[in-house]
């Protein structure tokens, strides 16, 4: 296990130190991001929802090509649910075509996957734009920071920590949202950090259901950690909008 973690600690700073697109955050307040990997349809339906009542907006990395099917995060978003984000006024992001990770094809067809989501999901749009994106299982290369996350506003990965005052728009830091209240205090915790070194602080989950599966979490401690972030003082964005507080 010592290996494992030593091995694992290793990766993450290879990756985090190379093929890097420096910018500087911006803001005289902490910055907190709630986002959704694969767009199942509790992460709108419920999720969402919550957002929606506190006036609030996230980001849906989408991979088209999961549209209509069902995963172990539960039912995928179709075609309806994206009107209802776009209404919403939530942020649709990029998340490959077949849901594919980096470390497990090879970079051509890596490359291929995800502009074929951002072409299909551009499609929906309405118009060509370049959009944020997350890479599927949190695979990421030397290879695909290199040559895709050029490609895209922003690269949102699951390294933990917080972004700023010099981020990595190719690998943004994420922090998992699962489980159930009983992961609330640690969260409250990381809440509380990003506050005192007013950086950014990016949420990710898949489902958001009573008995979600072990990528998702519960409504409960959803709104719970949605609510702590209000209180906290933070400016809840998208990661559109916190894009905007980088030079």
């Amino acid at each position: 296990m010592a290996v494992r973690t030593f091995l694992g600690e290793a990766r993450r700073q290879l990756l985090s130190g190379v093929a890097r697109r420096e910018a500087r955050l911006c803001t005289d307040r902490p910055l907190v991001t709630f986002t959704f990997d694969d767009f199942p349809k509790s992460a709108l339906l419920t999720g969402g929802a919550i957002l929606k009542e506190c006036g609030l907006s996230g980001t849906y990395y989408a991979a088209a090509g999961l549209m209509g099917t069902t995963t172990e995060v539960g039912p995928i978003f179709d075609q309806g649910d994206l009107l209802c984000l776009f209404e919403a006024g939530h942020e649709l992001a990029c998340h490959t075509y077949s849901h594919v990770s980096a470390r497990k094809t090879s970079l051509s067809g890596y490359y291929k996957d995800v502009l074929k989501g951002e072409y299909i999901l551009a499609g929906y749009l309405g118009r060509a734009v370049r959009l944020n994106f997350s890479y599927p299982f949190g695979g990421v290369t030397i290879g695909a920071k290199k040559k895709v996350a050029p490609s895209m506003r922003s690269c949102r990965g699951i390294f933990p920590g917080l972004n700023g005052p010099i981020i990595d728009l190719n690998l943004l830091h994420g922090n998992s949202l699962y489980g159930g209240l009983e992961r609330f205090s640690a969260i409250q915790c990381v809440i509380g950090e990003n506050v005192r070194q007013k950086k950014w602080l990016i949420f990710y989950t898949h489902d958001v259901q009573s008995t979600p599966s072990p990528y998702g979490c519960t409504p409960s401690l959803f709104e719970k950690v949605v609510r702590c972030a209000i209180e906290s003082g933070s400016e809840i964005v998208t990661v559109a909008k916190a894009l905007e507080h980088v030079t």
